[in-house]
């Protein structure tokens, strides 16, 4: 059986060293989630660039894009934990963009072209209209992947 792993950070007591590197089109926004599970940013990592990060094993790491609020995988995963390493030896972590479902395709698509004061206006489902309306947010996210960890 699989350990459930707490969407917050534990303790501070294993350090390890992280370099986060930007494969993405766009600008990546780190987040780390604190003690409370709160997320706390670190700002954003240029396509290419890196965030050199002094963090610890029990440190939860999420990253969402910076234009749209789209989910952004570290090494493959949503929640990246960091792996143990010693100063001066710093892993590499790639930030990537994960394959989306052509409906969340659409639903960046459409808030990238339509302000979202026009969105009642568009010829659509009122259920896309529904899903168009809940823009990206990070704290539900959240709840969710809380709520989903084995």
């Amino acid at each position: 059986m699989e350990t459930r792993k707490p969407l917050r950070s534990l303790n501070s007591h294993s350090a390890t060293y992280v370099d986060f590197v930007n494969k993405s089109r766009g600008q990546a926004n780190a987040w780390w989630l604190d003690f409370s599970g709160n997320p706390v940013s670190y700002g954003d990592i240029q396509p290419n660039g890196t965030l050199q990060m002094d963090t610890y094993l029990t440190h939860p790491w999420i990253f969402r894009a910076t234009e749209n609020g789209g989910v952004l995988a570290a090494n493959q995963q949503e929640v990246y934990y960091p792996t143990l390493t010693e100063y001066p030896e710093y892993i590499t972590v790639n930030i990537t963009t994960p394959v989306y479902s052509l409906h969340e395709c659409c639903l960046m698509a459409i808030r990238r072209l339509v302000k979202g004061q026009d969105l009642h206006k568009l010829d659509i489902p009122e259920s896309l209209k529904h899903d168009l309306l809940k823009s990206p947010n990070l704290s539900r996210e959240l709840e969710i992947l809380s709520s989903n960890a084995p």
